[in-house]
């Protein structure tokens, strides 16, 4: 059986393309043949687990404001929490791009308190090693660009690890929604969450659905066989920018200059 979970520290390639709902049960039996469901949504009746990410920036938006230069290395900051996102464990998260290739860095946090490590900028001693190295730079990132949080976005996903390869993975992502947010906290107020999965943020209408295909340097044969076989289209999609972007009412978060109008 492939990994349960992804590990803590991955280099990858992340493909992404827009589907309509109803694509998602064609896709997911063709995937089986390849995969299996991860942890989460195996023990899912439905087999989609709830996401909250917390994202980090400066106060002039400074990593949103790179991700305005089409092809340019950028990085996002984020602490994950799955389900209702009170209960531990929480994941610190540097995820480094240029283009489709991501590099991705995160620490699994098990204190309920974990709001004092960001606030009191320390690394647990309890800690296990990998886990450290990974807090102790995001804390550095932290610091240095004078971060904190500023959006909470949510949504619902069904994921496959590959039972074929060392590493490959496929996710559908739905029900995107976001909240402003100031504070360190991952549980989102229900009332305050607003949908960005429409057409003006997506630009392809009744097409709601993330899905991902994410796999090392070599795409898996079967991987080129399912983008062949239901036609799929590859785009650039950010769950930070493009819920920043339909916060603050701007259309698109790469379009050159944009976000200084």
């Amino acid at each position: 059986m492939g990994q349960q979970v992804s590990p803590l520290n991955l280099e990858r390639y992340e493909l992404k393309y827009l589907i309509a709902p109803e694509m998602v049960a064609p896709i997911s039996k063709f995937v089986e043949s390849y995969c299996s469901m991860d942890y989460y949504s195996a023990i899912q009746t439905d087999h989609f687990y709830t996401i909250n990410s917390l994202y980090l920036d400066s106060p002039n938006l400074y990593l949103l404001r790179s991700k305005e230069f089409a092809g340019a290395f950028s990085f996002n900051m984020r602490i994950r929490s799955y389900g209702v996102g009170t209960a531990p464990p929480y994941f610190f998260e540097v995820k480094y791009k240029v283009r489709e290739f991501v590099q991705k860095k995160r620490a699994k946090v098990l204190t309920d308190h974990w709001q004092e490590i960001m606030e009191c900028e320390t690394v647990p001693e309890d800690m296990d090693a990998f886990s450290a190295e990974n807090l102790q730079d995001f804390l550095h990132l932290k610091m240095t660009y004078n971060l904190g949080p500023v959006i909470l976005t949510q949504y619902r996903r069904k994921a496959y690890l590959s039972e074929v390869d060392d590493y490959a993975r496929v996710t559908f992502d739905r029900d995107l929604r976001y909240q402003e947010m100031q504070n360190w906290s991952v549980a989102p107020n229900e009332k305050e969450l607003c949908h960005y999965d429409h057409p003006d943020s997506f630009e392809e209408p009744g097409k709601k659905v993330v899905l991902e295909l994410k796999c090392e340097k070599k795409i898996p044969i079967w991987m080129v066989e399912l983008i062949r076989r239901f036609e799929l289209v590859g785009g650039s999609f950010s769950k930070f920018g493009n819920s920043m972007a339909t916060h603050l009412g701007i259309p698109d978060v790469v379009s050159p200059g944009i976000l200084y109008r």
